[in-house]
């Protein structure tokens, strides 16, 4: 392991493993393990009967490994996900791209490459240091999943069912968005707990 180091600019990930910068086979091992991660927590899903969109432990996985890489390399390794995704059942419920459901939830998918872009760029900031700026960047990271994703599903529900506008925005709300709330607090509390620890810890053994 490389020796620990603490800069202003640097990731979990840079102060564990050294600037992956400096070696393309450990940023290809790192992408490789990340993208593993995902898809392994996006098979811890449960599927609401009542929607299209299933509640999945992959968004915790993204946000963590955005904030752990950096914006470069999270993002990086969500996008190999996602093209892991043409050839092997790696998102939830082992689908691939070209199962009927994928379509509902592409917006989310897509979402993800922005959230952990977003929490590494904030991590490269040393957000993910203090309690409260860990906390804000995961409901950054957040804001940039549900957006794509909450559209693509709006823009599914009206190319399918031809809704109204009022029932068209409650039925997202409800279905793409209110049900994940708690799910997402938890995994925004652990964040909390996480990150600001492991960096103590990494602190001590400079």
């Amino acid at each position: 392991m490389a020796s620990l180091t603490l800069t202003p600019s640097s990731t979990l990930a840079e102060a564990v493993f050294g600037k992956t910068e400096n070696s393309l086979l450990r940023s290809l091992m790192l992408i490789v393990a990340g993208s593993a991660l995902i898809a392994l927590s996006a098979q811890l899903a449960i599927r609401l009967p009542f929607s299209p969109v299933p509640v999945t432990g992959q968004t915790f996985a993204v946000l963590i490994i955005g904030m752990a890489y950096g914006s470069r390399l999270g993002s990086l390794t969500v996008l190999a996900y996602l093209l892991e995704g043409l050839f092997l059942p790696v998102f939830a419920e082992a689908r691939t791209w070209f199962h009927p459901f994928t379509l509902w939830t592409a917006g989310y998918l897509i979402g993800f490459v922005f959230a952990a872009f977003a929490t590494g760029w904030l991590a490269e900031k040393g957000w993910d240091r203090h309690a409260l700026t860990t906390a804000l960047a995961m409901l950054i990271g957040n804001l940039a999943i549900y957006i794509p994703g909450m559209l693509w599903l709006a823009t599914m529900y009206v190319t399918n069912t031809e809704m109204a506008l009022v029932p068209l925005a409650l039925t997202v709300f409800i279905k793409g968005f209110s049900v994940f709330l708690v799910g997402d607090i938890a995994k925004l509390v652990l964040a909390v707990l996480a990150f600001p620890a492991v960096w103590k810890w990494v602190a001590r053994n400079r």
